[in-house]
């Protein structure tokens, strides 16, 4: 692939990681995205339907992911760093999964700082901008 192409569909992996997240009150439910744009240290936490928003912060994951494991293949080309990636983000999905259930049916106002950065990893490619440059460094080291 020429190195163009590559950063074109870089790009437009990147356009849609931005468009998942410019269009996330239209495509996602989910309650807590305007609770924590508040003073949420000091409110009692929103009215939700858990499985519906365990559903959409699944399918939001997913997205991010298909998109993410989309830039490294373009990026770095080799299957064993996608295989080894897909492995890291169902594995952070499942564990950080149990906290945000826990979060989510237990609301506790001391909690809320500590459930919004798990969230924060659930619905955001975070993983992705700590993988670029790990497996960047690790392909120059060898």
């Amino acid at each position: 692939m020429h190195k163009i192409v590559a950063t074109i569909l870089v790009l437009v992996f990147v356009v849609l990681l931005v468009l998942i997240r410019f269009y996330e009150d239209v495509l996602f439910y989910d309650p807590y995205l305007t609770f924590f744009q508040n003073d949420y240290l000091y409110i009692d936490s929103p009215r939700r339907e858990i499985a519906k928003l365990v559903g959409f912060t699944t399918l939001r994951y997913a997205l991010n992911t298909v998109v993410s494991l989309a830039i490294l293949l373009v990026v770095f080309k080799d299957k064993s760093i996608i295989k080894f990636s897909a492995l890291i983000y169902v594995l952070a999905f499942l564990a950080l999964m149990v906290f945000y259930l826990y979060f989510v049916i237990n609301p506790r106002q001391e909690d809320y700082y500590l459930f919004f950065n798990i969230r924060r990893f659930l619905i955001q490619p975070i993983l992705l901008i700590l993988l670029l440059p790990a497996f960047y460094y690790h392909n120059i080291k060898n």
